[in-house]
């Protein structure tokens, strides 16, 4: 009985696959620790590492080269993403939103420094202080806990519409708790990649609603708590009430979406 041949190996005929990890530019090529990879999305790849000084830590927000792109549209469309993050950072921090300092930039690079937010993720956090509600008998305290971070969470947001910005993707991963000077927590605002400067009110609603059900499908054990966040929102941005209402309306118009498929 003849034994078939195996298959052709059509492996070789494949494109090779593009590297996971993409060179850095200098002045990171020579970092000492090397950077460390945080995350990678479609656009960026986040690092930590240092700057200016070994003891100066840093994100590093590192757009590479795309292939697919055409190189000078590619070089322009990095251009814009760079300086329009940046700018709007700067403008935060002036106006004293609790967001990332910018340390550098090189838009032809295709890098943006920022300070090194020490802390845990709001996620991390909520969930942290989740379990704790159900292991300890001081449910009371625990949910008093819970209640601050999300008035602090709402009025970082207040403030961030106060100055005319919107954040795009409002998440409790795009959010950092950490101790502010007088050992009292903070809720820093991070990833403005999205981000946009806007003055209407409907822009403002929809970073609510993406905030609202981001929360609602991460920490559905305490979803009700989301009032707590809108509450202070209210208190701390003059033009909440029309943006509140607009909030109804984007709601709406979400439910309608979900049940038509």
């Amino acid at each position: 009985m003849s034994v078939p041949s195996p298959p052709p190996d059509i492996t070789s005929a494949l494109p090779p696959r593009p590297p996971s990890i993409h060179a850095l530019p200098q002045p990171f090529t020579n970092s000492t620790p090397p950077p460390t990879l945080l995350t990678q999305g479609a656009e960026a790849l986040l690092y930590r590492t240092t700057f200016l000084h070994p003891s100066l830590s840093c994100a590093l927000k590192y757009r590479p080269p795309k292939p697919y792109r055409h190189p000078s549209l590619d070089a322009r469309l990095t251009r814009h993403r760079i300086l329009s993050e940046a700018r709007i950072l700067v403008k935060c921090r002036r106006e004293g939103v609790p967001v990332p300092g910018v340390l550098g930039l090189d838009w032809e690079g295709g890098w943006l420094v920022m300070e090194w937010v020490e802390g845990r993720m709001v996620r991390e956090t909520v969930a942290e202080r989740v379990k704790n509600l159900k292991e300890t008998a001081e449910e009371q305290e625990q949910e008093g806990s819970m209640r601050r971070l999300m008035g602090r969470m709402g009025r970082a947001v207040g403030r961030l519409h106060t100055c005319g910005v919107v954040h795009g993707d409002l998440t409790t991963s795009n959010m950092m708790v950490r101790e502010s000077g007088e050992g009292e927590e903070e809720v820093v605002l991070i990833d403005f990649g999205l981000a946009a400067q806007t003055v209407q009110d409907e822009d403002r609603a929809v970073d609510l609603y993406v905030l609202e059900r981001a929360f609602g499908s991460t920490h559905s054990q305490v979803e009700g708590l989301f009032a707590e966040v809108l509450r202070a929102y209210g208190e701390s941005f003059k033009g909440a009430e029309v943006v509140l209402k607009r909030l109804e309306d984007v709601r709406m118009r979400g439910r309608k979406r979900s049940m038509l498929g």
